[in-house]
């Protein structure tokens, strides 16, 4: 998800650190102005919009209730009918687990604002009650271990998302000519906010999930995986669409439009071929090729640097929606105007970029509790950093960190324990601290170092789709690949809001002594005098600097850090 500071002022900040490399500055001075204005009126109608929409907030994730520690979930098909004029949805959810241990009770998360209208396992009708939005499930006598096939009938009116993609539920609008246009975003919140299931990060159905929605004819419903057929009955259309990739649950969701489908094929760097799929609303058709651009090159980007493109058996997916785009698994959600900024000659888009990203990080390399939530949103955040490296060279790369350094807030730990819920973990830092702790990374380890190391992240099997990763995986793998103990490093920034903390001492006209005040471990540093830049390993003793003006101590921003000068 694209915080959303990312959509905008982004390109702000941008403009005015590139200003003397590539416009002319009156220009450059009129287009910021035009885009601040645009942020301004796009915030102030969005805020009124907020009146009319639900308000209450769910949590996802956090403490593992032992019931649903016993349960894998292995397969999920949803079957759902939309009433879009009532904005209902009914049908029912079927979910294949497995028991680790016999079971009284089998539990699975809805909002309780559904009904729940009947539940069977293995096809016999079983008790089940409700409490503060869970289904609690029970038979007359105890379930064995082993595969379990549950079916859970239910309906109702799902909530409106309050400010979507930040606060999850359905949108219920229209496009220009008045065709519906149904999104869903749940992340935050949860999937149970709209079908039944077990809804913590460190379980996703292994093998997959089929999905079958009921529309008006004359719409279409765009999704994860593969379309495997439609069907009329009637003014009616049934989509099937199905992945056989593990899945997150707030990525199993859909959206419906008057779309068209704008495809063209993708050879991916290992040389297989993926479509690339656009459903764009038909108004907007004639703009689909400019996007599509723009994805095929952010496409040969991210496999630079984090290996083949993750879904090669299915498409690079993107569904057109009216809010700010999310992550969701090969299917990419857009929502920016297609009025693209320019750098290094080419069109950009934060919101589109980031996201994408986010099929890396996020759907391939899942974090197992939203407590390291950093891993996912800082590595895509950092990966825009990269993009920019590709388009605008290294002064690119150093202009984004330097917005990313201005948005960290360091309140609160990026990583707060484990078992946090996805509202508590939930602030700007995950995103601005933790890309500029991979860029500390990047600086301490080196490059060649760093880039395999990421890529490794990216790619071993340890670490992606069935499995899940936490803060400690990552460290432990950057320290063996630089055998370095980089615990005290990823502790420092991630787990406390300590800085590094440096104090400059003058002792003499030219002689200087810096010494670190705090400090998690001895760390390279550079330090620019009038003599030109020294690097040091600095450690908590003191660096005499000769000099003839004050010097400066890590003029590359490389570090989180508090100068003090005495």
């Amino acid at each position: 998800m694209t915080l959303v500071i990312n959509l905008r002022e982004t390109i702000s900040i941008i403009y005015l650190r590139l200003i003397s490399h590539t416009w002319n500055s009156d220009t450059a001075t009129r287009r910021l102005m035009k885009y601040k204005s645009i942020f301004f009126l796009n915030f102030l109608f969005f805020s009124l919009g907020l009146m009319a929409q639900d308000t209450q907030r769910w949590n996802s994730g956090g403490k593992l209730n032992p019931l649903q520690a016993n349960m894998d979930i292995r397969h999920y098909t949803l079957s759902l009918n939309v009433d879009i004029p009532n904005q209902t949805i009914n049908g029912f959810v079927e979910t294949d687990l497995i028991l680790a241990h016999p079971a009284d009770t089998i539990l699975f998360d809805l909002i309780d604002r559904f009904e729940v209208k009947k539940v069977t396992v293995e096809k016999q009708v079983v008790n089940f009650t409700r409490k503060e939005d869970k289904i609690f499930i029970t038979a007359g006598k105890p379930f064995n271990e082993g595969k379990h096939n549950v079916r859970i009938e239910y309906g109702g009116k799902p909530p409106i998302a309050a400010r979507p993609p930040w606060n999850g539920g359905f949108t219920w609008t229209a496009d220009k000519n008045g065709k519906p246009w149904v999104v869903i975003n749940c992340q935050s919140d949860g999937a149970k906010v709209y079908f039944p299931c077990k809804d913590h990060p460190s379980d996703e159905p292994n093998d997959g999930v089929d999905l079958f929605v009921t529309v008006p004819k004359g719409l279409t419903v765009a999704a994860f995986g593969l379309l495997q057929g439609t069907r009329t009955k009637g003014n009616r259309t049934t989509f099937h669409w199905k992945t056989n990739y593990t899945i997150s649950n707030y990525c199993i969701l859909f959206n419906i439009a008057d779309y068209q489908l704008v495809s063209r094929p993708y050879k991916t760097i290992l040389g297989h071929t993926v479509p690339m799929d656009y459903y764009i609303l038909r108004q907007d058709a004639a703009k689909a090729q400019s996007v599509l651009d723009i994805r095929e090159r952010d496409t040969r980007i991210l496999e630079g640097y984090f290996g083949e493109y993750p879904w090669v058996k299915e498409k690079i997916g993107i569904a057109q929606v009216p809010n700010s785009g999310m992550e969701h698994q090969t299917m990419i959600t857009y929502g920016d105007p297609f009025n693209f900024q320019r750098f290094g000659g080419q069109h950009y888009s934060a919101n589109l970029f980031h996201e994408f990203a986010h099929e890396w990080w996020a759907n391939k390399v899942t974090n197992k509790d939203w407590a390291h939530m950093w891993i996912q949103e800082g590595i895509a955040t950092y990966s825009e950093a990269l993009c920019f490296r590709e388009l605008t060279g290294e002064k690119g790369y150093d202009s984004l960190l330097i917005l990313f350094k201005n948005r960290i807030e360091n309140i609160k730990p990026v990583v707060q324990g484990e078992e946090v819920n996805s509202q508590d973990t939930y602030t700007r830092d995950i995103y601005f601290k933790g890309a500029l702790f991979m860029n500390t990374l990047r600086y301490v380890l080196g490059d060649d170092v760093f880039f395999p190391t990421l890529k490794k992240l990216a790619t071993d099997p340890k670490y992606t789709y069935d499995n899940f990763v936490t803060t400690d995986d990552v460290e432990k793998l950057f320290s063996e690949a630089s055998k370095i103990n980089l615990k005290p490093l990823f502790d420092f920034y991630l787990r406390t809001t300590n800085l590094l903390e440096i104090t400059i001492k003058q002792m003499g006209l030219t002689s200087w002594v810096v010494q670190a005040e705090q400090i998690p471990m001895t760390l390279p540093i550079e330090i620019s005098g009038s003599n030109g830049i020294t690097k040091v390993q600095l450690t908590n003793q003191p660096v005499n600097i000769e000099s003839l003006t004050l010097p400066v101590v890590d003029p590359g921003s490389h570090y989180l850090k508090r100068v003090i000068i005495e």
